[in-house]
């Protein structure tokens, strides 16, 4: 999945910051029905990252409950956007 395609797709533009809050939130809802029903893994995986980037992806546990090798790598995820926001590097 290339971002620019996503952003595209859900907010119809590339800068989602030029939106009204409930273009936004309408962007967001339909985000999170695609991410409950998709089943390729990463895809589903893609859209749970694009979330956490606007602040609203369910936990690792719960997003990715029957899918350990998803929970584990979206926990690495956290960590190093953790680390780099802390620390200024993903190491």
């Amino acid at each position: 999945m290339d971002l620019d395609q996503l952003l595209h797709h859900y907010f119809g533009t590339a800068d989602p910051d030029t939106l009204t809050a409930a273009e936004q939130d309408a962007a967001r809802e339909r985000m999170s029905i695609d991410f409950g029903v998709e089943r390729d893994p990463s895809r589903r995986f893609a859209l749970w990252t694009l979330m956490d980037a606007f602040g609203f992806a369910p936990p690792p546990a719960e997003a990715f409950d029957k899918a350990p090798e998803l929970r584990a790598a979206a926990e690495r995820y956290l960590d190093a956007a953790y680390r780099v926001e802390r620390d200024g590097t993903p190491d």
